[in-house]
């Protein structure tokens, strides 16, 4: 079979039967991404790429409302860097890849897992008084973790797509208030935007990011009831200011160490959309994410193509000034048909059908792409006259439909369990898990030993403990309300 006809065949797995498959077939198909000739690597093509502009676009003007402003740094470490602090280098020793000295270089350097250490070098040089502060620095950049073997497109690579923030400020209030803020900004993000519901919470002790005080954490649950990590906010204390010498005269000529956080998103969120919204189909995408938001398909046949085309145009013309990503597919050597399985399969929100008969009641086809079938299902007829009041609508209510949808599977999938027999049961109906719990790094090891996998993934922010509450693993008097899951 050729390529083409593989393409033309469509998705050959269903979503619930075989979920890993099937999206990589989604992806593949779909032409958002595929396999890079170097192991564990991916290629994204524009279909994947206009997800992450739309991302980027979204969040630059917010980053700008916090005074972050944009910069680079190099994508090379020193040795010596990496393992000023500790803590940080131990986290990341088995997830480095390095170049070997070469010539005068005395030193290896590392291809960058993180950024921290480059940037806060060059802080330590940028700081010298309370006035430079605070400091708010982001970077879109790539990414080098080299413990990946096999990759899974967009959700696990070797080398990867994202933005980090760095900040400086005088004081742990101020670090904490933003370091909190940019995570409920990523909330926003992914719901707004991506039409992905998450919770926002802080992680265990365990599970932090390595020479953290504290992370953040967004997370979200997939349709086959693994957790997806979306999006991390840091409170690093004062651990990589003294380790990169990092001071400041406060006000009163006092040296002073600063607080630091920093914060970041990948193009794993483009990862989350797919496998939330698509379907057997093909891709789903959220309008305020497709790069092409409506195709209008002509019907064309020769005595009255001319009319049609230019119907056709004139729809284009409208919604575009309605500022609608909008594409007019008029090629002539596909059928109507072929053009419709590839637009549902490039996951494109709305198709517009015009052909003679719908010409001669000034009308045409809405069809829905979220809506799986033909009939009535997501078939709407529009007057052409009102199609640029309608189109606006549709997206919109195409947008709330994907998150109403996402949101009843998490809130259906989420339970709270009492003792270790509910916690089990509730992992194999692929569930994620409250329970309240004693925080223990070793009662967390002895889990994910038992389960073969299962580890924490945030306390949500706001949850409480009962007094008196016993851990559901321990028995001991619990700490926190705890959600666990399989995750990515």
């Amino acid at each position: 079979m050729s390529k083409q006809e593989t393409k033309d065949k469509g998705i050959t797995v269903k979503k619930e039967e075989n979920m890993p498959e099937w999206y990589e077939q989604v992806l593949l198909k779909s032409e958002m991404a595929e396999h890079a000739p170097i192991k564990g690597c991916m290629v994204i093509r524009p279909g994947g790429y206009a997800i992450w502009q739309a991302i980027q676009d979204y969040f630059n003007p917010v980053m700008a409302k916090y005074g972050v402003k944009n910069a680079y740094f190099p994508m090379f470490i020193p040795e010596s860097f990496f393992e000023r602090e500790a803590t940080h280098a131990k986290g990341f020793k088995a997830e480095v890849a390095w170049v070997e000295p070469k010539g005068e270089d005395k030193q290896r350097y590392a291809i960058r897992p993180t950024s921290e250490t480059i940037m806060y070098d060059t802080f330590s040089h940028w700081i010298r008084s309370w006035r430079d502060l605070p400091l708010r620095i982001n970077q879109w950049c790539n990414i080098c973790r080299w413990e990946v073997q096999d990759c899974k497109l967009f959700l696990r690579s070797r080398e990867f797509l994202w933005q980090e923030g760095h900040c400086v400020y005088e004081t742990e209030p101020e670090c904490e208030k933003e370091a909190q803020a940019m995570l409920m900004e990523y909330k926003k993000l992914c719901e707004e935007i991506l039409a992905i519901p998450v919770i926002a919470g802080k992680k265990t002790e365990k599970e932090k990011f390595a020479g953290a005080k504290t992370t953040y954490t967004i997370e979200t649950l997939m349709p086959d009831g693994k957790a997806l990590q979306c999006g991390t906010s840091h409170n690093l204390g004062q651990g990589f200011a003294k380790a990169f010498n990092i001071s400041f005269k406060s006000k009163d000529m006092k040296d002073e160490l600063p607080w630091q956080s920093s914060w970041g998103i990948s193009t794993r969120l483009i990862g989350a959309t797919v496998m939330m919204h698509s379907d057997d189909k093909g891709l789903v995408l959220p309008p305020k994410v497709a790069a092409v938001q409506v195709v209008v398909v002509p019907i064309l046949f020769e005595d009255s193509k001319e009319k049609v085309l230019k119907a056709a145009h004139k729809i284009v013309g409208d919604l575009t000034k309605e500022g609608i990503r909008v594409h007019l597919d008029d090629r002539t050597e596909y059928s109507p048909g072929w053009k419709f399985n590839e637009w549902e399969m490039k996951g494109i929100p709305l198709r517009i059908e015009i052909g003679p008969k719908d010409l001669e009641k000034n009308d045409c086809v809405v069809k829905r792409r979220d809506i799986a079938g033909y009939g009535k299902g997501g078939i709407l007829t529009v007057n052409l006259v009102s199609l640029r009041k309608e189109i606006p609508k549709q997206l919109d209510a195409l947008q709330h439909a994907l998150f109403e949808t996402a949101k009843k599977h998490l809130d259906s999938h989420t339970v709270h369990a009492k003792n270790w027999d509910e916690f089990v049961a509730a992992i194999k109906e692929k569930k994620w898990v409250k329970v309240y719990f004693y925080e223990d790094e070793a009662l967390e090891l002895a889990i994910k030993e038992k389960t073969a996998g299962v580890t924490s993934r945030c306390i949500p922010l706001g949850s409480t403990v009962p007094e008196g509450a016993p851990c559901f693993y321990s028995g001991k008097q619990a700490t926190a309300e705890v959600i666990f899951a399989r995750n990515y």
